[in-house]
């Protein structure tokens, strides 16, 4: 006999951004890019707040792409990937700034890239941890460290992108799990 109808759940736990690492990585590259931008780039220029809003965009697409997973598994990936998208735009803005001020792009072998990334191994990781970089360096050290820090919000994202693919089509949307539950709880109420 099927399970008691008080426990066919339809919405699922959802939620829980703050717990994921590409979430707490946005948050960091959304620190950094506003004291960057209010370092080294004038507030009157359009540039300034075309790159906070990128990404201030990829951390909250995140937080309302997982608040929106409990009913819509299709509007969580469509948040998620525009996350994604507005990291990769402010991405290319810290390269272009790089480029057009004449400064190195840090490859990922180079010495001070490979001290940046570690930084995300830290236990309690945040904005802190990257500060010294930030703000109490030249424009070339904070652009390249908020580069890799984008670049591993990136990758987690991808990987996240990934997951939510495969539950996806493991398990289907809304639609499908409103079938389910329904099916579940006529065969219950039959069986009695």
């Amino acid at each position: 006999m099927p399970d008691h109808p008080e426990s066919f759940r339809l919405i699922p736990p959802h939620g829980g951004y703050r717990e994921l690492q590409s979430y707490q990585m946005s948050e960091i590259v959304y620190d950094a890019t506003v004291v960057f931008c209010d370092r080294f780039i004038s507030k009157r220029s359009r540039t300034h707040d075309q790159m906070v809003q990128a990404a201030r965009s990829g951390k909250q697409n995140i937080a309302e792409g997982c608040m929106a997973s409990g009913t819509s598994k299709k509007f969580e990936l469509k948040l998620i990937g525009v996350a994604r998208a507005s990291l990769e735009e402010l991405l290319l803005d810290f390269q272009d700034y790089l480029r057009q001020k004449g400064l190195a792009l840090w490859g990922k072998d180079h010495v001070k890239a490979k001290a940046a990334r570690g930084l995300c191994y830290k236990k309690n990781r945040a904005y802190k941890t990257y500060k010294p970089y930030i703000e109490d360096s030249s424009p070339e050290i904070a652009a390249n460290t908020a580069v890799c820090v984008i670049h591993q919000t990136n990758y987690l994202l991808d990987q996240q992108l990934r997951a939510l693919e495969k539950d996806f089509l493991k398990e289907g949307g809304f639609t499908e799990r409103m079938y389910r539950v329904r099916s579940r709880a006529r065969e219950w109420t039959r069986s009695k």
